[in-house]
């Protein structure tokens, strides 16, 4: 029966990514939702599984109200964020009674959530599934991965930002891919500079190249620098497709280079 339910949820997934951080606040959600946005401009059809249980933001990032959820015979029906339908999402969000609840569960709830999640979602065809994590490494990441791995698990991205404390966090990340057997695609620093809205000249407020740093330390690669920039934040906030509005600007440049080099770490396999 089980086997079924792979084939139906997951059989015709490509690329199954899990975007990681080692800690909050770091811009994670951000990182996927943009990423996902990139290969969708990029004529991808692309899949976001929301499974941070204590913040499932992507839904209000990409102006998704909280529908109801139906199901098929193959199981729960995504969500489509654009009338193309090539952005398909799943939220925690999306099963709560109201917006501001808080998910107070303890973990064999969360697991189970979790293990339906990853197989019962009619996901059809899909070339990339990104799949947001809650941060650090606790049960739901174990749950998400052996759950994933049934089907397949391609590879984590690693979000960090510049602080020596955040690269900190994002080293228990890597130990915890490596004693997983969880392949790193590479790491992206977040939050790195501002951007001025007047002249566009970018700050290293928060100090600058510690995600690059780390990739060297730890053999990894580094897909890239994502700046904090206003223009991004405010389009998160009305539910706007950044890189649609602002297709000019350094920082749409900066994701889509990350996501056309992530695309290709996925075609080397």
């Amino acid at each position: 029966m089980e086997e079924s339910s792979d084939r139906t949820s997951l059989s015709q997934v490509r690329r199954v990514v899990l975007v990681l951080s080692g800690k909050g606040g770091v811009g994670k959600s951000t990182i996927t939702t943009e990423l996902a946005l990139a290969f969708r401009h990029a004529g991808k059809k692309v899949g976001i599984l929301d499974v941070d249980l204590c913040g499932p933001s992507i839904p209000r990032m990409l102006r998704v109200c909280r529908p109801e959820v139906h199901q098929c015979e193959s199981g729960w029906v995504p969500v489509y964020a654009d009338t193309q339908q090539s952005l398909a999402l799943m939220s925690i969000g999306f099963l709560l009674e109201h917006p501001d609840e808080a998910v107070v569960w303890r973990g064999p709830k969360k697991t189970a959530l979790i293990g339906q999640f990853v197989s019962d979602v009619a996901w059809g065809e899909l070339d990339i599934l990104l799949v947001d994590t809650p941060p650090g490494t606790s049960d739901e990441h174990l749950a998400v991965l052996e759950n994933l791995r049934k089907h397949r698990v391609d590879g984590a991205v690693l979000v960090t930002t510049p602080q020596a404390v955040s690269t900190g966090d994002v080293r228990r990340e890597i130990t915890f891919c490596k004693k997983t057997g969880v392949r790193i695609l590479g790491l992206i620093e977040n939050m790195s500079g501002f951007v001025c809205p007047h002249c566009s000249e970018c700050s290293n407020i928060f100090s600058k190249g510690g995600g690059e740093e780390l990739a060297k330390l730890t053999g990894s690669e580094f897909l890239g620098c994502v700046p904090l920039d206003p223009q991004l934040t405010q389009s998160l906030e009305e539910g706007e497709d950044f890189l649609q509005a602002f297709p000019k600007s350094a920082t749409f440049s900066a994701i889509n280079t990350i996501a056309n080099t992530l695309q290709s770490r996925l075609e080397d396999d």
